[in-house]
């Protein structure tokens, strides 16, 4: 089943960690371009591998120095082919984040986009078991307006999560929210902030204590990310027999 969510976060230029190279950026690129052109789609050249995945847009700054801002980012904890999800969650982040207008044409050159392929998924055994800057982190917790935690409250982190021992619930009574490795370290975040911040980003406004933190099912992950920006993408497609593009 198909999960849609919305990290955010973003880079400044090309990088490539082992599994994700700047081919698979390039197709994401080209399946939104072609969308706005007429031109036909350079087929992959990568292996089609499956991989859960986010794709990122991020409009970059015309002021140096300057972070680039979130412009759509939408992927699947599912493992998809990367021929046809790539393409897919490029255009899904392009057109049908809610969070953000529809991509323009105008703006392809001002766009950079990063592929995140997730790996090394690992239940934790609370929701302090992860490693800031290495692990993303995917929660869930009932919803407290249904089910509202207990009345007892600590100021202490507990080490232990008692998700295990709560009944079974369906997905309409969960909430959950998900952060890509990078964006917890660029937020400054601790532990307790970050896991906040996505029962926040879940959905839930009430008061957030330390039963309802006790109450959270936390999956950790890792990734392997690449970004490349609009030129970059420009001198492939011209390599590849684009004579036309600018």
């Amino acid at each position: 089943m198909s999960l849609p969510l919305h990290p955010a976060g973003g880079q400044t230029s090309v990088e490539v960690d082992e599994a994700c190279v700047p081919e698979h950026c390039f197709h994401a690129f080209d399946a939104v371009y072609c969308a706005f052109t007429d031109s036909t789609p350079i087929p992959p050249s990568f292996p089609d591998e499956k991989f859960p995945l986010f794709v990122t847009w991020n409009t970059r700054s015309s002021r140096p120095g300057r972070a680039p801002r979130l412009r759509g980012c939408i992927g699947n904890f599912e493992p998809m082919s990367l021929h046809e999800g790539i393409a897919e969650y490029a255009l899904i982040s392009a057109f049908k984040d809610s969070r953000f207008r529809k991509v323009e044409e105008n703006e392809l050159p001002l766009l950079e986009c990063g592929i995140s392929l997730l790996t090394d998924f690992e239940n934790a055994s609370s929701y302090l078991d992860w490693t800031i800057g290495i692990h993303g982190i995917h929660i869930s917790f009932p919803n407290p307006s249904i089910y509202p935690p207990s009345n007892s409250s600590s100021n202490t982190p507990s080490p232990f999560s008692s998700s295990s021992f709560l009944p079974r619930f369906n997905s309409r009574q969960m909430l959950t929210a998900t952060y890509l490795p990078d964006v917890i370290p660029e937020q400054g975040w601790d532990k307790i902030e970050a896991v906040e911040s996505a029962m926040r980003k879940a959905g839930w406004t009430g008061v957030i204590n330390e039963e309802m933190r006790r109450s959270v099912c936390l999956r950790r992950y890792q990734s392997r990310k690449c970004v490349v920006g609009w030129d970059e993408f420009v001198q492939w497609r011209k390599a590849n027999g684009d004579e036309n593009i600018e």
